[in-house]
This record gives structure tokens, C-alpha cells and sequence, in this order.
């Protein structure tokens, strides 16, 4: 088998529809050769459909990273599928929600305290909690990645879903601390704008699709997540062995630029 990923087994969570950037993750991954679990929440049985469309059928455990007991067990659940001697190369955390009062003109002074809790614990927290509950099955040279949306600067309507992104980033680095000494990778990919079910969730996620593929030098098309799948997919692999707590942009280069 050849590939970037050959051999390589990589958990993938927050597949939601075939839209979903996990699931072109997944999708890439294993067109460069790597068997690939997935995870769902919710819906078990729209996923497990959406996971025969990948060029092999995946299976699919459900996790939903607020609940602690499914956190432990996921180890085992995760390993039933790989084989006599389990165990993970990579695990792609592409999981974020805040409630709607977090989104939104004038959400930022409104919302309520109970409603950021749970935006930060499912889209930052989690991050943490996934990595956790994963290391019995990573071994030194594995990798983990989490979804970004660079949070640098206030976005228009993001509000506290972009503090919890902030929060992301910095779990990121303490991640990449603690993790470094048993030679395991953590990164973000920070992505542009993408036509995803979440993406549709965010009240003027069309200020975004205006203005990006203009500005971005590379320019940008909200419908492909392809450059995202493949930025994914390198820093799951050993390509970057030196590469941790970062931030990498698949965004067009928009970060890059002013007005």
C-alpha cells in the first residue's frame, strides 16, 4: 500500500453529513492508504450511512465528548476495530457548538453564562478530553489535529463561538506541552470559510463567503474542502515530525493580508 498515510490509523470525529470536513479528512486519509474510524453523535444511523460514501465503508462509534463515561470506554470502543493489536496514529478532533443566544448581532453582551459553559466545554474542553481519552491507543510519532477558525481578531457574528476558538487555540499549546515528551504531536488547522452544516448554524456566515475568495491571495471556494482534507492529512502523517502547539492555515493566505 502507498499513500501518505499507508498503514496509518486515524480516528475521525464530527462527521456529521458528506459535507462535513471530517469526512474529507476521512475521505483523503484513506485515498493515501490509512484505515479510518469514525465517530458520530446524535444521529448514529444518518452517519453510519454517510460512512458508506467514503471509498471504504468506515465504522462508526458514538461519542458525545460532554459525557465522561463514553470518554472512558472509547478507547475500547475505538479498538474492537483495529485489528489484534489496537491502536491509533492520528485522531482529528472536528467537533464545535455554542447555542444560538452565543451567536449573532449583540450575542457577545447577552448571552447567557450557562450557554457559553457549554460552548466552551464541547468546542475547546473537548479537545483535551478527546486527547485524553485517546492516548491508551497513541504511541510515540502519533498526532493529533483539531479544527480551527484563527480567532486573532473579533469576527463579525462569531462572537462567543470565537472566544471558545481562542480557548481552543491555547488548549492547543498546553496540549502540545504535556503530549511532546510522549512523542506525540498537536495541532490545529485554521481553516477558511467551507459550506458546512455548522457553517449554515452561524447568523452572517455569508459576510465570510463574500469577502474571502477577494481577498484571500491564493483566492478561496467556500464549496471545495479539499485544501483543508489535504492540510489535515499532512499533519497527520509523518511529514511534519517537528511540528507542534502550532496553528497551520489552509485559508487561501486571508490571514496574510489587510483590507
Amino acid at each position: 500500500m502507498t499513500g501518505l498515510l499507508a498503514g496509518k490509523r486515524i480516528l475521525v470525529t464530527g462527521v456529521i453529513t458528506d459535507a462535513s470536513i471530517g469526512f474529507h479528512v476521512a475521505r483523503v486519509a484513506q485515498e493515501q492508504g490509512a484505515q479510518v474510524v469514525l465517530t458520530g453523535y446524535g444521529r448514529l444511523k444518518l452517519v453510519e450511512r454517510i460512512a458508506t460514501r467514503l471509498p471504504q465503508p468506515a465504522p462508526v462509534v458514538e461519542l458525545d465528548v460532554s459525557d465522561d463515561t463514553q470518554l472512558e470506554s472509547l478507547a475500547d470502543r475505538v479498538g474492537e476495530h483495529l485489528g489484534d493489536e489496537p491502536g491509533l496514529d492520528g485522531v482529528l478532533h472536528s467537533i464545535g457548538f455554542a447555542p444560538a443566544s452565543c451567536l449573532g448581532e449583540g450575542a457577545f453582551l447577552t448571552a447567557p453564562w450557562e450557554d457559553v459553559a457549554t460552548a466552551l466545554h464541547v468546542s475547546a474542553y473537548s479537545f483535551k478530553s478527546l486527547a485524553v481519552a485517546c492516548l491508551p491507543l497513541l504511541s510515540p510519532g502519533g498526532s493529533i489535529v483539531g479544527m480551527d477558525f484563527d480567532n486573532r481578531q473579533a469576527w463579525p457574528a462569531y462572537d462567543w463561538m470565537g472566544v471558545a476558538k481562542s480557548t481552543l487555540e491555547s488548549v492547543c499549546r498546553y496540549l502540545a506541552r504535556d503530549l511532546g515528551p510522549k512523542g506525540i504531536r498537536v495541532n490545529l488547522v485554521a481553516a477558511g470559510p467551507v459550506k458546512t452544516m455548522a457553517a449554515r448554524s452561524i447568523p452572517g456566515f455569508s459576510a465570510f463567503e463574500d469577502v474571502w475568495g477577494e481577498r484571500a491571495p491564493l483566492g478561496w471556494d467556500v464549496t471545495n474542502p479539499e485544501p483543508v482534507a489535504r492540510t489535515c492529512c499532512a499533519l497527520l502523517s509523518d511529514w511534519m515530525p517537528a511540528t507542534t502547539g502550532s496553528m497551520v492555515w489552509a485559508d487561501g493566505g486571508f490571514h496574510a493580508v489587510g483590507v
